[in-house]
C-alpha cells in the first residue's frame, strides 16, 4: 500500500465537444450526440410500394404521389412488408393503429410528423366558481396491478393517480385530484360517472387537449387487415409520438410466465428499428418492445408515468445514443419502475452511450429476472433516485438504482459514469456481473443477495428464472473509481447478504476484487468506507473505515487498491456533453488498473485497457 503523503494526485477535466474518440478504443461515454438526430431523410430504395400521408390527406386518396397524401389510416391498412410510408409534418391526431407487416415509416425529407393521442377540447362551461367543465366520453378509467400494495401504499398514491387520463394546457401536463373542490390552474378532477373533466383555469386562448387514444401503433402478431403477420419488424424513423393513454408503441410476441428455452423468446416480430423518434407523456409506458434483433438508437423517452421503455424476452437487442428521462413523473410508489426495463429471460441485450438522467423518482436502467450474457457500457447515469437518504444499512432494497441487473445471469458492467445516484449500480440476486473500469462520483456499488425462492414470492415465478440461492456469485469488481465529495456520506461500496441465509451460504459473492481507487472528500463520515457480507459477523454484516483495515480481515481483496481520505484536491464534474474524470501521468499507480481479461475485450471490441475509471489518464 502506498502512504497518502507520497501520492501526488490531479483530477483534471477537459472539454470535449461532441464525439472525439472512437467508442471501440476508449471505455468511456462518447459525449454524443444524444437522443433525436435532426435530418433529411431520403426516398426508402425500396422494391415495394411507396405510400405518401399528411395529417390532413383524405381516405380516397391513393397516396401513391406527394401531390395527393392519404391518410395515415389507409396507408397503414393497405401497406404489406417491403412498403414504405412517407409523412408529410404535422401534428396527426390519431391512434389504435394495428398492423402485422415489416412496413418503413419515416419523414418527408426534413419534415416533422407528430402522433398525438389528444383531442381539442374546445367547449367548456364556466361555473362561475373558478371552474370551468366540459363533456368527454373518451375516458380511460383504470386500476392499479393486483399485486400492488393500497395499504402501504394508498396515502402516498392515491387510487385515482392510476387512470390512464391526461389533460394538457398548453402542453404542460395536468395532475389528476379526486374531487373538484380542489381544482386548481395545475390540477384537473374526472367525474367518470357523469363523463365530466373539471379544469380551474380560464381555457380562453389556451390550448387544452385531452387524451383519447390508449395507443398510437399496435404491431400486431394477429391476422388484421385482411393479413396474415409475417415476423419483420417495423422499422420507424424521425417521428414523435406523444400524450397517449397507455402506451405509444406496442410490439406483441410471446411473453412467457415460467422459464423457457431461449429458442421459444423473440420469434414472433424479428428486427424492428425505431431511431431519432421521442416518446413522451405516456399515461402509463412509453412502449412495450418484443422480438429479436430489436435497435433503439438516438431516441428520446421521457416523461412516462411509470416506465420509459419495456423490452421483454427479447435477443440480440442494441440501445444506443438515446437518452431516458424524467418517468414515473407522477410518482406512483409501490410500482417500481425504470427508465428502461429489460424484463423476463432476455438474452445478449447491450445498452451502450445513453444518457440516463434526472430521475428522482425511478431506476435507471434495470435488467429484471431471467436475463443473461448483457452488456451495459460507456453510458452516462446522473441523478437516479436521491443521494444521501436515510440509510438504516441493513438491506439494499427498496432503493433506485442507476443500474440494476437482478435475478439474471451474465453481465459484462463497463466504462460507465455514474453521478449523484442513489444507488449507482446495484446487483442483486444474480451471478457473473463483471464490473470493469467505471466511475461513480458520490454514487454507491452494491451487491447483494438473499433467500427469495418461488415458493412464497409475490411475483410467483420470476426468481425461478434466475440463479438459485447458493449460485448468486461469482461476481469481479475491477478498476473501479468512486469518489465522494463533502456532501457524501454512504458508503462507497455494500456488499449485503441477507442474515436469514447467512450461515447458510458462505461463499463469496465476490470472486475477484482489486485495482479499485477510492477517494473520499470528508475526513469523517456517519458511515463506513465499506461493508461486507461475511458469515462470521452479527448480522452478516462487517463495517470498514479504510482498506487496510478490510485487508486485515481480507487479504486476498484489494491488493493493488487505494485509499484518499480528506482529499482537499478541486475535483470538478459536470454535465455528460462536456465533462471527464481524469488522472493525470503524476499518478503513476493509477494508470496501472488490471489488463481486461481476453473474453471481456472481444466481448467489448476493446483494445488495450489497463487504467482505472472509465476515462484513461492524460499523457
Amino acid at each position: 500500500m502506498i502512504e497518502l503523503k507520497k501520492i501526488i494526485v490531479v483530477i483534471k477535466l477537459i472539454l470535449f465537444g461532441v464525439v472525439l474518440f472512437d467508442n471501440n478504443i476508449f471505455c468511456q461515454p462518447s459525449g454524443g450526440p444524444y437522443g433525436p438526430i435532426l435530418k433529411k431523410y431520403n426516398l426508402p430504395n425500396i422494391k415495394g410500394k411507396i405510400y405518401y400521408v399528411s395529417p390532413d390527406g383524405l381516405l380516397d386518396a391513393k397516396g401513391t404521389s406527394i401531390l395527393e397524401p392519404t391518410s395515415i389510416v389507409k396507408a397503414i391498412k393497405n401497406a404489406v412488408t417491403g412498403d414504405a410510408i412517407i409523412l408529410r409534418g404535422g401534428i396527426y391526431r390519431v391512434g389504435d393503429l394495428k398492423i402485422n407487416q415489416g412496413v418503413i415509416l419515416q419523414p418527408y425529407k426534413d419534415e416533422r410528423p407528430i402522433f398525438k393521442g389528444t383531442f381539442i377540447a374546445d367547449k367548456w362551461e364556466n361555473l362561475g366558481n373558478g371552474l370551468w367543465v366540459t363533456k368527454w366520453s373518451k375516458l380511460f378509467p383504470a386500476k392499479p396491478a393486483n399485486w400492488w400494495q393500497k395499504k402501504r401504499e394508498g396515502k402516498k398514491t392515491p387510487l385515482h393517480r392510476f387512470n390512464n387520463d391526461m389533460v394538457f394546457i398548453d402542453g404542460k401536463m395536468l395532475l389528476s385530484i379526486d374531487w373538484e373542490g380542489d381544482v386548481s390552474e395545475n390540477t384537473y378532477y374526472i367525474d367518470y360517472e357523469n363523463e365530466l373533466i373539471y379544469i380551474g383555469i380560464n381555457p380562453e386562448n389556451h390550448l387544452i387537449e385531452i387524451t383519447a387514444f390508449d395507443n398510437a401503433i399496435i404491431r400486431t402478431n394477429k391476422y388484421c387487415n385482411n393479413k396474415e403477420p409475417d415476423n419483420i419488424g417495423l422499422k420507424i424513423y424521425g417521428i414523435t409520438f406523444t400524450q397517449y393513454a397507455y402506451r405509444a408503441i406496442e410490439i406483441e410476441g410471446f411473453e412467457p410466465e415460467s422459464k423457457v428455452d431461449e429458442s421459444k423468446c423473440g420469434k414472433d416480430v424479428v428486427g424492428t428499428v425505431l431511431e431519432n423518434c421521442e416518446i413522451s407523456y405516456c399515461s402509463r409506458v412509453g412502449g412495450y418492445f418484443r422480438g429479436d434483433s430489436l435497435i433503439i438508437r438516438n431516441c428520446l423517452v421521457k416523461e412516462t408515468s411509470t416506465e420509459g421503455i419495456y423490452i421483454i424476452a427479447s435477443n440480440d437487442v442494441l440501445l444506443e445514443k438515446n437518452v431516458f428521462t424524467k418517468n414515473n413523473n407522477e410518482n406512483i410508489t409501490g410500482y417500481y419502475p425504470a427508465a428502461v426495463k429489460i424484463f423476463n429471460q432476455c438474452s445478449r441485450v447491450t445498452c451502450n452511450d445513453n444518457l440516463v438522467i434526472d430521475l428522482p423518482n425511478s431506476n435507471g436502467i434495470w435488467y429484471d429476472v431471467g436475463n443473461k450474457d448483457c452488456v451495459f457500457s460507456n453510458n452516462w447515469v446522473e441523478n437516479v433516485g436521491k443521494i444521501n437518504n436515510d440509510r438504516t444499512l441493513d438491506k439494499l432494497w427498496p432503493s433506485d438504482n442507476g443500474f440494476f441487473f437482478e435475478i439474471s445471469q451474465g453481465i459484462v458492467c463497463f466504462g460507465n459514469v455514474f453521478v449523484n445516484c442513489d444507488h449507482g449500480l446495484m446487483v442483486l440476486n444474480s451471478k457473473e456481473a463483471k464490473i470493469y473500469n467505471n466511475t461513480f462520483i458520490n454514487s454507491m456499488a452494491c451487491i447483494g443477495r438473499d433467500g427469495r425462492k418461488p415458493e412464497g414470492d409475490l411475483f410467483g415465478w420470476h426468481s425461478s428464472t434466475g440463479p438459485d440461492v447458493n449460485n448468486r456469485n461469482k461476481h469481479i469488481f475491477i478498476n473501479n473509481l468512486l469518489y465522494g465529495d463533502n456532501n457524501y456520506d454512504s458508503p462507497f461500496l455494500f456488499v449485503w447478504q441477507s442474515p436469514v441465509i447467512c450461515k447458510e451460504i458462505t461463499t463469496p459473492q465476490i470472486d475477484d476484487m482489486d485495482f479499485n481507487l477510492f477517494i473520499k472528500s470528508k475526513e469523517k463520515s456517519k458511515n463506513p468506507l465499506l461493508i461486507w457480507s461475511s458469515s462470521k459477523a452479527n448480522n452478516c454484516k462487517e463495517e470498514f473505515e479504510t482498506i487496510i483495515d478490510f485487508q486485515k480481515q481480507h487479504n486476498n481483496y484489494l491488493k493493488n487498491s487505494y485509499y484518499l481520505n480528506d482529499y482537499k484536491y478541486n475535483v470538478l464534474y459536470g454535465n455528460y456533453f462536456f465533462h471527464n474524470f481524469i488522472f493525470s501521468d503524476l499518478s503513476e499507480f493509477i494508470m496501472k488498473g488490471s489488463v481486461l481479461p481476453v473474453e471481456i475485450k472481444m466481448k467489448l471490441n476493446k483494445i488495450e485497457v489497463n487504467y482505472i475509471g472509465a476515462y484513461s489518464p492524460l499523457k
